[in-house]
């Protein structure tokens, strides 16, 4: 992929508005943005305003978000009102069968049934919100776990077939703090209580004190965590 090669190079040192005004006018096709409205997603919203007619934005509803999720979801609204934000969610036959073999709360059981239950509720929907896209523009930042340091700004996505724009790469979590004051951005009202990392309600808990930012997501499994969203490949260009 020698064309991300070369734009890649070309992003360096940009500012953000640089970064995504270059990435929008030098990749065509459809370009789509998801949000969790966790404080990252939120800074993205607020620079994805000048491009809502030239990307989609879309979040994945789980069915188990807790109510704060829901009250950004609706401030981000009124402060943006030009920003479309479609809503995915899963499949009712998928949830309604999964509840029925392993119970309402089955994913606490076993990493396979809570990789399953992930699956259900937001891998599934993903893949319905981003068919077609040839661009899928993420809020992902390499210090938020090791998995994520050797990213790219611009990568090949090999499993859904598309190029993922990392706007935020390079971003320290202060960085986009500062700019979410500056800017007035709202955020979850979790976020000043611990909760770094913003999933689903039963997977997600306050942070102590020293923890890794993933900690609080799945706090009762151990080893790498995630949810099957972001599967950091090897580079293969």
């Amino acid at each position: 992929m020698e064309r991300l090669k070369y734009l890649n190079k070309e992003l360096q040192g940009k500012s953000i508005e640089d970064a995504i005004a270059f990435v929008v006018q030098n990749i065509e096709g459809k370009k789509v943005f998801s949000t969790s409205f966790g404080i990252e997603d939120q800074l993205l919203t607020h620079y994805m305003v000048p491009y809502h007619n030239q990307v989609s934005v879309f979040t994945l509803d789980t069915g188990r978000q807790f109510n704060e999720t829901y009250e950004v979801f609706h401030k981000t609204q009124k402060k943006y009102p030009s920003l479309i934000i479609e809503t995915y969610f899963p499949d009712e036959q998928d949830v309604k069968e999964y509840v029925s073999v392993n119970g309402i709360n089955g994913f606490y059981d076993s990493i396979e049934k809570r990789k399953s239950c992930c699956h259900i509720r937001k891998v599934k929907p993903l893949q319905r919100a981003i068919k077609g896209a040839d661009l899928w523009i993420t809020g992902l930042r390499a210090e938020q776990s090791q998995n994520r340091e050797e990213m790219e700004f611009l990568e090949w996505d090999e499993v859904n077939q598309l190029i993922k724009f990392n706007p935020l790469l390079h971003y320290s979590l202060k960085q986009v703090e500062q700019e979410v004051n500056q800017f007035n951005v709202p955020i979850n009202s979790l976020y000043k209580k611990g909760f770094l990392s913003i999933g689903c309600a039963p997977c997600t808990r306050a942070l102590a004190e020293g923890e890794d930012f993933r900690a609080g997501r799945w706090w009762w499994e151990n080893g790498k965590k995630e949810c099957g969203l972001h599967i950091h490949q090897d580079k293969n260009y």
